[in-house]
């Protein structure tokens, strides 16, 4: 069976030091990931939904898996649908 490595979208700001924090641990993390950078910065739409929730890290279909901090636990249940 081919294994998928899973596509995942950070939101946030560039001048965000949690955004950075958290682009820091994905890129660290254990298992293959394509992580997508999203910066909100003057786009109505996302800045609405994700503004004061940055930075927010989303799987397919827009599902959220954590915000703030790298939460490993909720990334974790969310890759076991990948293995």
């Amino acid at each position: 069976m081919m294994q998928v490595t899973p596509r995942l979208w950070l939101y946030g700001h560039e001048y965000c030091s949690l955004c950075h924090v958290m682009r820091e641990a994905l890129q660290a993390w254990s298992q293959p990931l394509m992580v997508e950078w999203v910066d909100i910065e003057g786009e109505a739409g996302l800045e609405e939904q994700f503004g004061e929730l940055v930075p927010v890290l989303c799987g397919e279909n827009g599902r959220q898996i954590c915000h703030y901090h790298l939460d490993t636990q909720a990334l974790d249940a969310y890759l076991a649908d990948f293995r």
